[in-house]
């Protein structure tokens, strides 16, 4: 239990250094601001999100390339959780259902669905919040490393 505690926050840590820019290349930061954690337990997380007006296309809906790369940095983060081990994105699915606005509320869930010793699938949804209809759903297999993030960040070092 406390190694499935010890990933959770690990994998929050790491949100919370990209939420306030304190790594990635600031576009991360924008496209989650102002996402708050609602839920986070091993291979499951959920957020509330109010769509920010700096990612907004022409028509003031929530621009898809923005919507995706949301999808991109919570599949992974939700993927740590799981396997506590350095992962990497190799197929990525994004499905559009419907467009939210600027300033709309919706709900993100991200949850891991299948572990195939390192191959993990995992999927995020992103429901409009209230009557629960589907935004977006993203399906990403994730590649684990062996190496734990301390590892990789030993090795760096050298």
């Amino acid at each position: 239990m406390e190694m499935e505690n010890d990933s959770v926050q690990k994998s929050l840590v790491w949100l919370h250094a990209v939420l306030q820019s304190k790594i990635g290349h600031g576009l991360e930061a924008t496209v989650l601001q102002g996402l708050q954690i609602t839920h986070a337990e091993k291979g499951l997380m959920r957020f509330d999100f109010v769509v920010p007006n700096a990612v907004s296309d022409v028509d003031g809906n929530w621009h898809v390339g923005a919507l995706a790369t949301m999808l991109d940095l919570i599949g992974p983060v939700t993927t740590f959780s799981f396997a506590n081990r350095v992962i990497s994105t190799v197929d990525f699915n994004v499905s559009y259902y419907s467009t939210a606005k600027i300033q709309e509320n919706v709900e993100v869930e991200s949850k891991v669905i299948a572990n195939r010793g390192n191959l993990i699938h995992v999927v995020v949804e992103v429901r409009r919040k209230g009557n629960g209809e589907v935004i977006a759903v993203g399906k990403l297999w994730m590649a684990s490393d062996k190496r734990t993030v301390a590892e990789v960040s030993n090795a760096r070092q050298f």
